[in-house]
């Protein structure tokens, strides 16, 4: 599973090293005079030309560190990236908002191609404060302690020391005990950083709240919802939370009781609830990974398989486990090179399958964008969106699940683990959102107090149909495993609402295969300046997670079930 990564796979195009520089570069763009619209236009141009190459490096620089934790050097640039470049951009990043929206011109652009981008300059004017960036650089070293705790983490098994991902794919095993073990094994190491976890989350709560006190908030939540330009209220959210127990946690039921039926339990524990019913990881070598995903991708759309197999040639995935290596995955844009990164931390397994699959909805996406508009800026980034097409990659791939697992039964199996995946998906981030809106919104409650809520959601949602009896205190601490509650705060409904669009697109793939590939690309290629609603409509689909849209995708799923059962 070694894979070499010394392959040098971004541009540095600007010394990041040289601060003085850098500054002097960013603030020569305070000094332009911008006397026309056509000034104006150009500025914007020539600010983002300078922020993206910025911004590659900066996102190499963090690759780097997620490839090798261990390695002081690669630490050393991180860091620094982290507490001198990023407090700088921070600074001039207002100045330059409030040069922007201060202009007379600002009102005679186009407002289909610069609407959305002075809607979120304006307001992160609204929430800059020049007192919260050493509290940003804080909560940034905090993050990466994070990582360096769970990159470092490492499990006794049959008496070998492995990586954190080794153990969690051991839940899929088929033996039950060995299955049962690794749960164990897994909270066993989550106790033993509980304290060190416990310490950090404090300390970014209470950074968050004063974050948000200082921008005139009443907590974190609110401010989170102005910070990422959300198309929709924080009653909607709520709203969203009970459509999906009252509609989708039945259907769940439902198939967890044919997983208890396939797997011939008479009590479905946690470490039942995994994708256990697949005789063999799907791969054993990295490589087989690769070829076997090329010609899923290359039999739904040859373009598809066309970015992945560049992506393979030029060192732009870096998969498989390795100890020092941060866990999860991710990937991420590099905005000079207009190429995208799949950075991927699991051992073979189902779900480090699927996890590529999905990482390369969102490589696609970033093709078709970089082709037809050049790279995004950031402003036009929103998760509703991008999580649209990672989602829709992993269903539009779900008939071909059979390259991995040939036989008829099997390939059943691993298509109902998909659709587990999806309602996962559905529910999962949904009760990580409301368990963040519990957080944020009782700033001063306790790790006690935490961890009893963070059982008690998961109760209501995933868990529903589990058997937990004896294990709360252990389902209430595994909150610490999941990276978003730590690096990406808020970073969770946006799976679930897009998946309810990804499950439109796999209807739609239903009726007409080639139509829905067509869509998706000319979706996952329209102007990002439209509303989220626009470029789902384009996608085929539907921007609705009201109550009909929830029970409808319910009745849907029912019927998926039934097919594959």
């Amino acid at each position: 599973m070694t894979q070499d990564i010394s392959h040098k796979y971004y541009k540095e195009l600007i010394d990041l090293q040289d601060v003085e520089g850098v500054e002097a570069q960013i603030r020569s763009l305070l000094d332009v005079p911008i006397e026309s619209i056509s000034d104006l236009e150009k500025w914007l141009t020539d600010e983002k030309d300078l922020m993206i190459k910025i911004k590659e490096a900066m996102t190499g620089h963090e690759v780097d560190f997620y490839r090798n934790t261990e390695d002081a050097d690669i630490k050393s640039t991180y860091l620094y990236d982290q507490q001198v470049i990023q407090p700088l951009l921070m600074k001039y990043e207002a100045k330059l908002n409030e040069k922007c929206c201060e202009s007379s011109y600002i009102n005679q652009l186009d407002e289909n191609r610069f609407g959305l981008m002075r809607r979120v300059r304006e307001s992160k004017i609204k929430l800059f404060r020049e007192e919260n960036i050493p509290l940003f650089v804080k909560e940034q070293e905090l993050c990466t302690k994070y990582s360096e705790i769970m990159g470092g983490l490492t499990v006794e098994w049959e008496g070998e020391e492995k990586p954190f991902p080794f153990i969690e794919s051991q839940l899929d095993n088929l033996d039950r005990a060995v299955r049962e073990k690794a749960y164990h094994a897994m909270i066993s190491a989550y106790r033993q950083i509980k304290f060190e976890m416990d310490a950090i989350m404090d300390e970014l709560v209470q950074l968050r709240h004063q974050i948000a006190l200082n921008a005139g908030f009443e907590n974190y939540r609110d401010y989170m919802f102005v910070a990422k330009n959300r198309e929709y209220s924080i009653q909607d959210c709520y709203d969203f939370h009970e459509n999906v127990e009252k509609h989708i946690i039945p259907a769940w039921n439902r198939l967890a009781e044919v997983f208890k039926s396939k797997l011939g339990v008479d009590t479905y524990r946690p470490w039942d609830n995994t994708a256990k019913l697949l005789k063999n990881p799907p791969y054993s070598e990295v490589s087989t990974l690769m070829d076997g995903v090329s010609e899923m991708l290359g039999k739904t759309d040859p373009y598809f398989a066309d970015r992945f197999d560049y992506m393979r040639e030029h060192g732009l995935l870096d998969l498989g486990d390795r100890k020092g290596k941060s866990p999860g995955g991710f990937c991420t844009t590099l905005p000079v090179s207009e190429d995208t990164f799949v950075f991927a931390n699991f051992s073979p397994s189902f779900f480090s399958l699927i996890a590529l699959i999905h990482e390369m909805g969102h490589a696609v996406n970033a093709y078709l964008e970089f082709s037809e508009h050049g790279p995004l800026e950031e402003y036009q980034h929103r998760s509703e969106v991008a999580e649209l097409y990672s989602h829709g990659m992993e269903l539009l791939l779900l008939d071909k699940l059979d390259r991995f697992y040939p036989e008829e039964e099997e390939f059943k199996s691993a298509q109902r683990e998909e659709l587990r995946r999806a309602f996962t998906m559905l529910f999962g981030p949904l009760s990580a959102d409301l368990f963040q809106h519990w957080m944020y919104t009782n700033p001063k409650h306790t790790a006690k107090e935490r961890d009893e809520k963070f059982f008690e959601i998961s109760k209501r949602y995933g868990l529903n149909p589990v058997d937990t009896s004896g294990l709360e205190d252990a389902i209430g601490m595994s909150w610490v495993g999941t990276l978003h509650y730590f690096q990406v705060p808020f970073y969770m409904i946006e799976y679930s609402i897009s998946m309810l669009g990804a499950l439109e697109i796999l209807e739609n793939y239903r009726n007409n295969p080639e139509q829905a590939v067509e869509s998706f690309k000319k979706g996952a290629s329209t102007d990002y300046n439209q509303s989220i609603a626009a470029i789902y409509k384009e996608t085929g689909v539907s921007f609705d997670f009201s109550e009909p849209a929830v029970k409808r995708m319910g009745e849907f799923l029912e019927k998926v079930i039934q097919d594959i059962h």
